[in-house]
């Protein structure tokens, strides 16, 4: 997959998550917890998420890795071996 495709998949799933947010007004630096204002359960279940729909284990110390969508993506893009 793509960065692009990849950062897509997580609005998606940040989205799932988080339905009160506007995906068109997520910034790609926003901080999930400081900015879109997240709970740890929210970020626990994000993460949840991604693992079921890409297979891609996230240790909780690799959080700070995917704390804003393009951090997210970057991360992701590199588990998948596609950075």
């Amino acid at each position: 997959m793509t960065y692009d495709s990849l950062y897509a998949l997580f609005i998606e799933e940040l989205v799932k998550i988080a339905p009160d947010l506007d995906p068109a007004a997520i910034g790609q630096n926003d901080q999930l917890q400081d900015d879109l204002e997240l709970d740890s359960m929210d970020v626990l279940n994000l993460v949840a998420a991604l693992h079921l729909r890409l297979g891609v284990d996230i240790p909780e110390d690799d959080y700070v890795l995917i704390e804003t969508p393009a951090k997210a993506a970057s991360y992701l893009a590199a588990k998948l071996g596609n950075a």
